[in-house]
Protein backbone atom coordinates (compact mmCIF):
# COMPACT_ATOMS: atom_id res chain seq x y z
CA UNK A 1 0.00 0.00 0.00
CA UNK A 2 1.16 3.55 -0.58
CA UNK A 3 2.67 5.55 2.06
CA UNK A 4 0.42 8.80 2.15
CA UNK A 5 1.04 11.84 4.13
CA UNK A 6 -1.17 15.12 4.43
CA UNK A 7 -0.67 18.20 5.71
CA UNK A 8 -3.28 20.97 6.34
CA UNK A 9 -2.74 24.83 6.31
CA UNK A 10 -5.29 26.95 7.98
CA UNK A 11 -4.10 30.63 7.24
CA UNK A 12 -6.29 33.32 7.28
CA UNK A 13 -8.31 33.74 4.25
CA UNK A 14 -8.69 30.27 3.53
CA UNK A 15 -7.35 26.24 4.31
CA UNK A 16 -5.84 23.68 1.83
CA UNK A 17 -5.00 20.36 2.07
CA UNK A 18 -2.29 18.57 0.50
CA UNK A 19 -1.45 14.44 0.09
CA UNK A 20 1.71 13.12 -0.73
CA UNK A 21 2.93 9.79 -1.89
CA UNK A 22 6.26 9.10 -0.61
CA UNK A 23 7.37 6.44 -2.45
CA UNK A 24 5.57 8.03 -5.58
CA UNK A 25 7.55 11.63 -4.97
CA UNK A 26 4.44 12.71 -5.65
CA UNK A 27 1.76 15.81 -4.95
CA UNK A 28 -1.00 13.46 -5.48
CA UNK A 29 -3.97 15.63 -4.14
CA UNK A 30 -4.80 19.60 -3.43
CA UNK A 31 -7.70 21.00 -2.53
CA UNK A 32 -8.54 24.21 -0.37
CA UNK A 33 -11.34 26.17 1.12
CA UNK A 34 -11.49 29.79 0.48
CA UNK A 35 -13.79 31.04 3.76
CA UNK A 36 -15.36 34.11 2.42
CA UNK A 37 -17.08 31.82 -0.87
CA UNK A 38 -17.30 28.82 0.70
CA UNK A 39 -18.59 29.07 3.89
CA UNK A 40 -20.49 32.12 3.54
CA UNK A 41 -22.78 31.28 6.75
CA UNK A 42 -20.02 32.99 8.93
CA UNK A 43 -19.99 36.36 6.83
CA UNK A 44 -16.34 37.25 6.89
CA UNK A 45 -14.67 39.22 4.02
CA UNK A 46 -10.96 38.26 3.74
CA UNK A 47 -11.35 35.45 6.25
CA UNK A 48 -11.92 38.09 8.68
CA UNK A 49 -15.66 39.12 10.66
CA UNK A 50 -16.16 42.91 9.44
CA UNK A 51 -17.67 45.87 11.73
CA UNK A 52 -15.56 44.78 14.70
CA UNK A 53 -13.68 48.38 15.43
CA UNK A 54 -10.38 50.13 14.07
CA UNK A 55 -7.67 47.73 14.35
CA UNK A 56 -9.71 44.68 15.63
CA UNK A 57 -9.71 41.16 13.35
CA UNK A 58 -11.33 38.20 14.58
CA UNK A 59 -12.40 34.74 13.28
CA UNK A 60 -15.05 32.03 14.45
CA UNK A 61 -12.60 29.01 15.17
CA UNK A 62 -15.15 26.99 14.17
CA UNK A 63 -15.05 27.97 10.74
CA UNK A 64 -11.38 27.10 10.37
CA UNK A 65 -13.00 23.45 11.89
CA UNK A 66 -15.60 23.66 8.86
CA UNK A 67 -13.27 23.71 6.24
CA UNK A 68 -11.30 21.33 8.07
CA UNK A 69 -14.33 18.85 7.57
CA UNK A 70 -15.43 20.11 4.24
CA UNK A 71 -11.88 19.13 2.48
CA UNK A 72 -12.03 15.67 4.38
CA UNK A 73 -15.21 15.20 2.78
CA UNK A 74 -14.43 16.13 -0.41
CA UNK A 75 -10.70 13.80 0.01
CA UNK A 76 -13.07 10.99 1.01
CA UNK A 77 -15.34 10.99 -2.35
CA UNK A 78 -12.04 11.17 -4.39
CA UNK A 79 -9.86 8.67 -5.64
CA UNK A 80 -6.86 9.17 -2.62
CA UNK A 81 -7.35 5.79 -0.24
CA UNK A 82 -7.46 8.39 2.64
CA UNK A 83 -7.06 4.79 4.77
CA UNK A 84 -3.36 4.71 3.34
CA UNK A 85 -2.83 8.13 4.93
CA UNK A 86 0.00 7.59 7.70
CA UNK A 87 0.27 11.08 9.20
CA UNK A 88 -1.62 14.07 9.19
CA UNK A 89 0.47 17.61 9.96
CA UNK A 90 -1.34 20.93 10.85
CA UNK A 91 0.19 24.69 9.55
CA UNK A 92 -1.45 27.19 10.15
CA UNK A 93 -1.40 30.96 10.96
CA UNK A 94 0.81 32.21 13.90
CA UNK A 95 -0.29 34.36 17.08
CA UNK A 96 -3.91 33.71 17.40
CA UNK A 97 -6.01 33.08 20.35
CA UNK A 98 -8.58 30.70 20.69
CA UNK A 99 -10.46 30.02 24.40
CA UNK A 100 -11.91 26.91 25.65
CA UNK A 101 -13.32 26.10 28.96
CA UNK A 102 -13.03 23.52 30.80
CA UNK A 103 -15.77 21.52 29.31
CA UNK A 104 -13.80 22.01 25.46
CA UNK A 105 -16.39 24.78 24.60
CA UNK A 106 -15.18 27.94 23.27
CA UNK A 107 -15.47 30.29 26.17
CA UNK A 108 -14.88 33.00 23.62
CA UNK A 109 -16.60 32.98 20.51
CA UNK A 110 -13.61 34.56 18.58
CA UNK A 111 -10.30 34.55 17.93
CA UNK A 112 -8.52 37.52 17.73
CA UNK A 113 -5.74 37.26 14.91
CA UNK A 114 -2.08 37.87 14.22
CA UNK A 115 -3.22 41.18 12.28
CA UNK A 116 -5.29 42.28 15.37
CA UNK A 117 -3.80 45.50 16.67
CA UNK A 118 -6.56 46.40 19.54
CA UNK A 119 -3.56 45.51 22.03
CA UNK A 120 -0.84 47.93 21.17
CA UNK A 121 -1.97 49.36 25.04
CA UNK A 122 -1.53 46.01 26.60
CA UNK A 123 2.03 45.25 24.73
CA UNK A 124 3.09 49.13 26.28
CA UNK A 125 2.07 47.15 30.02
CA UNK A 126 3.64 44.22 29.35
CA UNK A 127 6.87 46.25 28.19
CA UNK A 128 6.95 48.71 30.77
CA UNK A 129 6.25 46.17 33.35
CA UNK A 130 9.25 44.15 33.10
CA UNK A 131 11.51 47.62 32.53
CA UNK A 132 11.48 48.60 29.02
CA UNK A 133 12.49 47.23 25.50
CA UNK A 134 15.46 45.76 26.00
CA UNK A 135 14.25 43.47 29.29
CA UNK A 136 11.71 42.31 27.53
CA UNK A 137 13.93 41.34 24.54
CA UNK A 138 16.44 39.77 27.32
CA UNK A 139 13.29 38.03 28.93
CA UNK A 140 12.12 36.79 25.51
CA UNK A 141 14.27 36.98 23.14
CA UNK A 142 11.33 39.52 21.06
CA UNK A 143 9.67 42.16 21.85
CA UNK A 144 5.97 42.80 22.64
CA UNK A 145 4.24 43.23 19.59
CA UNK A 146 0.84 43.94 18.81
CA UNK A 147 0.65 40.63 16.65
CA UNK A 148 2.26 38.07 19.18
CA UNK A 149 -0.31 36.00 21.68
CA UNK A 150 0.86 37.64 24.91
CA UNK A 151 -0.62 41.02 24.36
CA UNK A 152 -4.36 39.41 23.28
CA UNK A 153 -4.28 37.40 26.73
CA UNK A 154 -3.65 40.58 28.62
CA UNK A 155 -6.76 42.01 26.46
CA UNK A 156 -8.45 39.40 27.28
CA UNK A 157 -7.99 39.99 31.38
CA UNK A 158 -8.42 43.25 31.48
CA UNK A 159 -11.52 43.78 29.01
CA UNK A 160 -13.27 40.23 28.99
CA UNK A 161 -12.85 39.09 32.87
CA UNK A 162 -15.19 36.82 33.31
CA UNK A 163 -14.06 35.10 29.70
CA UNK A 164 -10.82 35.02 30.88
CA UNK A 165 -11.30 33.17 34.44
CA UNK A 166 -13.73 30.76 32.56
CA UNK A 167 -11.03 29.96 30.20
CA UNK A 168 -9.29 26.65 31.03
CA UNK A 169 -6.89 26.29 28.07
CA UNK A 170 -5.58 28.70 25.43
CA UNK A 171 -4.50 28.04 22.33
CA UNK A 172 -2.65 29.08 19.49
CA UNK A 173 -4.74 28.63 16.21
CA UNK A 174 -2.64 25.08 15.05
CA UNK A 175 -3.23 23.87 18.40
CA UNK A 176 -6.87 23.94 18.06
CA UNK A 177 -6.62 22.04 15.35
CA UNK A 178 -4.69 19.63 16.29
CA UNK A 179 -7.20 19.22 19.89
CA UNK A 180 -10.19 18.81 17.23
CA UNK A 181 -8.09 16.20 15.16
CA UNK A 182 -6.94 13.97 17.74
CA UNK A 183 -9.84 14.48 19.99
CA UNK A 184 -8.62 16.61 22.75
CA UNK A 185 -4.98 16.21 23.13
CA UNK A 186 -3.73 19.76 23.75
CA UNK A 187 0.28 20.48 23.61
CA UNK A 188 2.02 22.90 21.87
CA UNK A 189 5.58 23.22 20.16
CA UNK A 190 8.52 25.61 20.27
CA UNK A 191 8.34 27.05 16.94
CA UNK A 192 4.75 28.41 17.23
CA UNK A 193 5.02 29.23 20.60
CA UNK A 194 7.97 31.02 19.86
CA UNK A 195 5.14 33.82 18.78
CA UNK A 196 3.33 34.19 22.08
CA UNK A 197 5.87 36.70 23.16
CA UNK A 198 5.46 34.38 26.35
CA UNK A 199 8.43 31.98 25.54
CA UNK A 200 11.91 32.54 24.99
CA UNK A 201 13.19 30.26 22.32
CA UNK A 202 16.66 30.61 22.81
CA UNK A 203 16.42 29.41 26.13
CA UNK A 204 13.18 27.22 25.42
CA UNK A 205 12.01 28.32 28.43
CA UNK A 206 8.75 30.14 29.29
CA UNK A 207 9.29 33.80 30.71
CA UNK A 208 8.10 33.92 34.26
CA UNK A 209 8.28 37.20 34.53
CA UNK A 210 6.29 38.29 31.57
CA UNK A 211 3.53 35.62 32.75
CA UNK A 212 3.25 36.99 36.07
CA UNK A 213 2.90 40.41 34.53
CA UNK A 214 -0.37 39.30 33.40
CA UNK A 215 -1.53 36.70 35.93
CA UNK A 216 0.53 33.82 38.51
CA UNK A 217 -2.46 31.44 37.25
CA UNK A 218 -1.52 31.78 33.51
CA UNK A 219 0.54 28.75 33.61
CA UNK A 220 -2.21 26.26 34.32
CA UNK A 221 -4.36 27.64 31.04
CA UNK A 222 -1.16 26.86 29.14
CA UNK A 223 -0.09 23.70 27.17
CA UNK A 224 2.99 21.73 27.45
CA UNK A 225 5.10 22.09 24.85
CA UNK A 226 6.89 19.17 23.19
CA UNK A 227 9.02 18.87 20.56
CA UNK A 228 8.33 19.65 17.09
CA UNK A 229 9.38 16.23 15.84
CA UNK A 230 7.25 14.30 17.14
CA UNK A 231 3.86 13.08 16.57
CA UNK A 232 1.00 14.08 19.69
CA UNK A 233 -1.20 11.17 19.45
CA UNK A 234 -3.62 9.50 16.51
CA UNK A 235 -6.68 10.83 14.66
CA UNK A 236 -9.56 10.76 16.81
CA UNK A 237 -12.44 7.83 16.29
CA UNK A 238 -14.91 10.60 15.44
CA UNK A 239 -13.13 11.03 12.41
CA UNK A 240 -12.09 7.42 11.72
CA UNK A 241 -15.38 6.87 11.54
CA UNK A 242 -16.64 9.88 9.45
CA UNK A 243 -14.10 10.06 6.77
CA UNK A 244 -12.33 6.70 6.57
CA UNK A 245 -8.90 7.95 7.98
CA UNK A 246 -6.70 4.57 9.74
CA UNK A 247 -7.55 4.14 13.46
CA UNK A 248 -3.73 3.83 13.14
CA UNK A 249 -3.01 7.53 11.58
CA UNK A 250 -0.77 10.14 13.78
CA UNK A 251 -0.96 13.64 13.88
CA UNK A 252 2.29 15.15 14.38
CA UNK A 253 3.11 18.29 16.60
CA UNK A 254 2.24 20.68 14.10
CA UNK A 255 3.44 24.43 13.75
CA UNK A 256 3.07 27.88 12.26
CA UNK A 257 2.69 28.57 8.33
CA UNK A 258 6.38 30.39 8.82
CA UNK A 259 7.91 27.08 10.17
CA UNK A 260 6.40 25.12 7.43
CA UNK A 261 6.43 27.81 4.84
CA UNK A 262 10.23 26.91 4.63
CA UNK A 263 9.90 23.73 4.34
CA UNK A 264 7.57 23.47 1.94
CA UNK A 265 10.11 25.79 -0.01
CA UNK A 266 13.21 23.99 1.01
CA UNK A 267 14.89 26.30 3.26
CA UNK A 268 16.41 24.03 5.44
CA UNK A 269 20.27 24.87 5.08
CA UNK A 270 21.78 28.52 5.73
CA UNK A 271 21.77 31.21 2.76
CA UNK A 272 18.16 29.89 1.23
CA UNK A 273 15.47 32.91 2.20
CA UNK A 274 11.82 31.87 1.96
CA UNK A 275 9.85 35.09 0.46
CA UNK A 276 5.85 34.71 1.29
CA UNK A 277 3.51 37.02 -0.96
CA UNK A 278 0.74 36.90 0.93
CA UNK A 279 -2.09 38.94 3.14
CA UNK A 280 1.22 39.76 4.58
CA UNK A 281 5.08 39.89 3.66
CA UNK A 282 7.89 37.26 5.76
CA UNK A 283 11.24 36.98 4.68
CA UNK A 284 12.75 33.83 6.47
CA UNK A 285 16.11 32.14 6.92
CA UNK A 286 17.47 29.03 8.64
CA UNK A 287 19.83 29.66 11.35
CA UNK A 288 21.70 27.17 13.52
CA UNK A 289 21.49 29.22 16.36
CA UNK A 290 18.96 31.69 17.75
CA UNK A 291 19.43 35.05 16.52
CA UNK A 292 17.88 37.58 18.53
CA UNK A 293 17.77 41.38 17.17
CA UNK A 294 18.44 43.86 20.09
CA UNK A 295 16.12 46.11 18.25
CA UNK A 296 13.55 43.35 18.52
CA UNK A 297 12.59 43.67 14.63
CA UNK A 298 13.40 40.41 13.45
CA UNK A 299 11.63 37.53 15.03
CA UNK A 300 13.47 34.78 17.07
CA UNK A 301 11.86 31.49 16.34
CA UNK A 302 12.67 28.25 16.93
CA UNK A 303 11.57 26.19 13.49
CA UNK A 304 10.22 22.45 12.74
CA UNK A 305 13.12 21.00 12.58
CA UNK A 306 15.38 21.06 15.87
CA UNK A 307 16.99 24.19 14.61
CA UNK A 308 16.04 27.83 14.53
CA UNK A 309 14.20 30.55 12.23
CA UNK A 310 14.73 34.48 11.63
CA UNK A 311 11.56 35.99 10.24
CA UNK A 312 10.94 39.41 9.42
CA UNK A 313 7.44 40.32 9.17
CA UNK A 314 5.20 42.99 7.25
CA UNK A 315 1.43 43.35 8.27
CA UNK A 316 1.19 44.83 4.84
CA UNK A 317 1.60 43.40 1.79
CA UNK A 318 -1.23 42.27 -0.81
CA UNK A 319 -3.59 44.78 0.56
CA UNK A 320 -2.25 47.60 -1.09
CA UNK A 321 -1.84 45.57 -4.26
CA UNK A 322 -5.71 43.91 -4.28
CA UNK A 323 -7.12 47.71 -3.70
CA UNK A 324 -5.35 48.73 -6.19
CA UNK A 325 -6.71 46.49 -8.32
CA UNK A 326 -10.44 46.33 -7.23
CA UNK A 327 -10.45 50.25 -7.42
CA UNK A 328 -8.99 50.36 -10.67
CA UNK A 329 -10.32 47.53 -12.48
CA UNK A 330 -7.19 45.72 -13.65
CA UNK A 331 -6.19 42.49 -13.49
CA UNK A 332 -3.02 40.38 -12.41
CA UNK A 333 -1.76 40.35 -16.07
CA UNK A 334 -2.98 44.18 -16.84
CA UNK A 335 -1.38 45.64 -13.21
CA UNK A 336 1.67 43.70 -14.93
CA UNK A 337 1.84 44.73 -18.56
CA UNK A 338 1.43 48.71 -16.68
CA UNK A 339 4.43 48.33 -14.32
CA UNK A 340 6.21 46.82 -17.70
CA UNK A 341 5.61 50.81 -19.41
CA UNK A 342 6.91 52.29 -16.70
CA UNK A 343 10.58 52.20 -15.15
CA UNK A 344 11.83 52.27 -11.83
CA UNK A 345 11.09 54.75 -9.50
CA UNK A 346 9.21 56.65 -12.26
CA UNK A 347 9.32 60.66 -11.30
CA UNK A 348 10.72 59.89 -8.08
CA UNK A 349 7.58 58.86 -6.15
CA UNK A 350 7.42 57.23 -3.72
CA UNK A 351 4.97 55.33 -1.51
CA UNK A 352 5.14 54.28 2.20
CA UNK A 353 2.66 51.80 2.36
CA UNK A 354 1.45 51.52 6.21
CA UNK A 355 -1.85 51.37 4.69
CA UNK A 356 -3.25 49.36 7.93
CA UNK A 357 -0.56 49.89 10.73
CA UNK A 358 2.73 48.18 10.44
CA UNK A 359 4.21 45.35 12.36
CA UNK A 360 7.61 46.06 11.22
CA UNK A 361 8.59 49.04 11.65
CA UNK A 362 6.18 48.41 14.96
CA UNK A 363 3.95 51.07 14.31
CA UNK A 364 0.44 49.75 14.97
CA UNK A 365 -1.62 53.52 13.96
CA UNK A 366 0.92 54.20 11.42
CA UNK A 367 -1.16 55.19 8.77
CA UNK A 368 0.08 55.56 4.67
CA UNK A 369 2.36 58.33 3.44
CA UNK A 370 2.57 59.23 -0.78
CA UNK A 371 5.89 60.94 -1.39
CA UNK A 372 7.07 63.18 -4.26
CA UNK A 373 3.30 63.05 -6.48
CA UNK A 374 2.52 66.26 -7.86
CA UNK A 375 -0.87 67.72 -8.42
CA UNK A 376 -1.17 66.06 -11.89
CA UNK A 377 0.77 62.56 -11.24
CA UNK A 378 -1.97 60.62 -9.21
CA UNK A 379 -2.33 58.55 -12.24
CA UNK A 380 -3.07 54.62 -12.42
CA UNK A 381 0.32 54.09 -13.92
CA UNK A 382 2.10 56.02 -11.36
CA UNK A 383 0.36 54.41 -8.77
CA UNK A 384 0.68 51.06 -9.75
CA UNK A 385 4.12 51.72 -10.16
CA UNK A 386 4.31 53.36 -6.42
CA UNK A 387 2.34 50.91 -4.97
CA UNK A 388 4.44 47.79 -5.83
CA UNK A 389 7.98 49.49 -5.55
CA UNK A 390 6.50 50.60 -1.87
CA UNK A 391 5.70 47.58 -0.51
CA UNK A 392 8.82 45.86 -1.77
CA UNK A 393 10.94 48.71 -0.09
CA UNK A 394 8.82 48.25 3.20
CA UNK A 395 9.89 45.07 3.08
CA UNK A 396 13.67 44.93 2.00
CA UNK A 397 13.82 48.12 4.82
CA UNK A 398 12.87 45.52 7.55
CA UNK A 399 15.20 42.71 5.90
CA UNK A 400 18.34 44.57 5.75
CA UNK A 401 18.78 42.83 9.71
CA UNK A 402 18.47 39.70 8.69
CA UNK A 403 21.75 37.61 9.63
CA UNK A 404 22.04 36.00 6.59
CA UNK A 405 24.09 35.94 3.21
CA UNK A 406 21.78 35.78 0.38
CA UNK A 407 22.42 32.85 -2.26
CA UNK A 408 18.99 32.41 -3.38
CA UNK A 409 14.95 34.09 -2.45
CA UNK A 410 12.73 31.63 -2.50
CA UNK A 411 9.04 33.10 -3.53
CA UNK A 412 5.67 31.29 -2.13
CA UNK A 413 2.58 32.96 -2.11
CA UNK A 414 -0.02 34.16 -4.76
CA UNK A 415 2.09 37.07 -6.11
CA UNK A 416 5.10 34.88 -6.73
CA UNK A 417 3.21 34.15 -9.72
CA UNK A 418 3.88 38.29 -11.19
CA UNK A 419 6.47 38.72 -13.28
CA UNK A 420 6.52 41.93 -12.27
CA UNK A 421 6.59 41.67 -8.29
CA UNK A 422 9.67 39.01 -9.58
CA UNK A 423 11.64 41.46 -11.07
CA UNK A 424 10.94 44.06 -8.57
CA UNK A 425 12.20 41.96 -5.82
CA UNK A 426 15.04 40.69 -7.40
CA UNK A 427 16.37 44.36 -8.36
CA UNK A 428 15.54 45.72 -4.84
CA UNK A 429 16.94 42.62 -2.85
CA UNK A 430 19.70 42.41 -5.22
CA UNK A 431 19.42 38.31 -5.66
CA UNK A 432 18.10 35.67 -7.56
CA UNK A 433 14.26 35.42 -6.89
CA UNK A 434 12.74 32.00 -7.84
CA UNK A 435 9.04 31.23 -7.03
CA UNK A 436 8.80 28.16 -5.43
CA UNK A 437 5.84 25.84 -7.39
CA UNK A 438 3.42 24.05 -4.97
CA UNK A 439 1.70 24.55 -2.02
CA UNK A 440 3.89 26.17 0.61
CA UNK A 441 3.04 25.74 4.28
CA UNK A 442 0.37 23.32 2.98
CA UNK A 443 3.01 20.95 1.51
CA UNK A 444 5.49 21.98 4.60
CA UNK A 445 3.15 20.42 6.83
CA UNK A 446 2.96 17.24 4.55
CA UNK A 447 6.51 16.66 4.34
CA UNK A 448 6.65 17.34 8.06
CA UNK A 449 4.51 14.51 8.83
CA UNK A 450 6.05 12.48 6.36
CA UNK A 451 9.26 13.13 8.40
CA UNK A 452 7.84 12.46 11.89
CA UNK A 453 6.49 9.11 10.57
CA UNK A 454 9.33 7.80 9.32
CA UNK A 455 11.61 8.52 12.24
CA UNK A 456 8.84 6.83 14.64
CA UNK A 457 9.80 3.65 12.36
CA UNK A 458 12.76 3.65 13.26
CA UNK A 459 14.04 5.09 9.75
CA UNK A 460 16.74 7.97 9.87
CA UNK A 461 15.58 10.08 6.94
CA UNK A 462 17.91 12.68 5.78
CA UNK A 463 15.64 15.92 5.67
CA UNK A 464 16.97 17.29 2.70
CA UNK A 465 16.35 14.04 0.48
CA UNK A 466 13.10 13.95 1.97
CA UNK A 467 12.58 17.59 1.06
CA UNK A 468 14.26 17.95 -2.73
CA UNK A 469 12.08 15.42 -4.79
CA UNK A 470 9.01 17.94 -3.71
CA UNK A 471 10.87 21.41 -4.27
CA UNK A 472 10.06 22.13 -7.45
CA UNK A 473 11.60 25.66 -8.28
CA UNK A 474 10.24 27.77 -11.44
CA UNK A 475 13.33 28.40 -13.49
CA UNK A 476 11.32 29.50 -16.55
CA UNK A 477 10.16 32.45 -14.28
CA UNK A 478 13.58 33.22 -12.48
CA UNK A 479 14.45 37.00 -11.87
CA UNK A 480 18.06 37.95 -11.93
CA UNK A 481 19.10 41.65 -10.97
CA UNK A 482 19.09 44.23 -13.56
CA UNK A 483 21.83 46.74 -12.64
CA UNK A 484 19.93 49.48 -14.39
CA UNK A 485 17.40 49.25 -12.16
CA UNK A 486 19.40 48.04 -9.16
CA UNK A 487 21.26 51.20 -9.59
CA UNK A 488 18.16 53.11 -9.62
CA UNK A 489 16.69 51.25 -6.58
CA UNK A 490 19.79 52.37 -4.29
CA UNK A 491 19.14 55.81 -4.44
CA UNK A 492 15.31 54.92 -3.47
CA UNK A 493 16.44 53.05 -0.57
CA UNK A 494 18.52 55.74 0.71
CA UNK A 495 14.98 58.06 0.45
CA UNK A 496 12.56 55.23 1.64
CA UNK A 497 15.13 54.98 4.88
CA UNK A 498 15.18 58.67 5.21
CA UNK A 499 11.76 59.07 5.17
CA UNK A 500 10.63 55.75 7.06
CA UNK A 501 12.96 57.74 9.81
CA UNK A 502 12.10 61.03 9.76
CA UNK A 503 8.30 59.60 9.99
CA UNK A 504 8.71 57.80 12.96
CA UNK A 505 10.80 61.07 14.72
CA UNK A 506 14.20 59.21 13.99
CA UNK A 507 17.24 60.78 12.95
CA UNK A 508 17.91 60.71 9.19
CA UNK A 509 19.32 62.38 6.51
CA UNK A 510 16.48 65.36 5.05
CA UNK A 511 14.68 62.82 2.45
CA UNK A 512 13.68 65.95 -0.22
CA UNK A 513 17.25 66.64 -0.25
CA UNK A 514 17.99 63.22 -1.23
CA UNK A 515 15.34 62.50 -3.47
CA UNK A 516 16.50 66.03 -5.25
CA UNK A 517 19.68 64.81 -5.71
CA UNK A 518 19.18 61.40 -7.15
CA UNK A 519 16.69 62.74 -9.38
CA UNK A 520 19.40 65.33 -10.93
Amino acid sequence: MSRLFAGLDVSTQGCKLVVIDLDAEDVCHVEAINYDADLPEFGTRDGVIQGLGEGVSESDPRMWLAAVDRLFESLAASDVPIGAIRCLSVSAQQHGLVALDANGNLARPTSKLWNDYSTAEECEILTDAVGGPEAMIEALGNSQRPGYTAGKILHLKRHEPEIYERSATLFLVHNYINWYLTGGVAVMEPGDTSGTALWNPATGQWSREVINVIDPGLMEKLPDVRPADESIGTIAPALVGRFGFSPDCKVDAGSGDNMYGALGTGNIREGLVTVSLGTSGTASCFVKEPFVDPQGEIAAYCDSTGHYLALLCVSNLANGYNEMLRVHKLSHSEFDAIIKRTSPWQGGRMLIPWFGGERTPDLPWATPVYFGFALDSMTRENLCRAVLEGHVLNLHAGFTRMPVQVEELRLTGGLSRSAAWCQAIADIFEADAVPVKGEGAALGAALHGAWVWLKEEGESPSLEELVNPFVVLEQGQRKTPLPENVAVYRKMKEVFRSLSRRLRGLDAENPFRLRAEALR
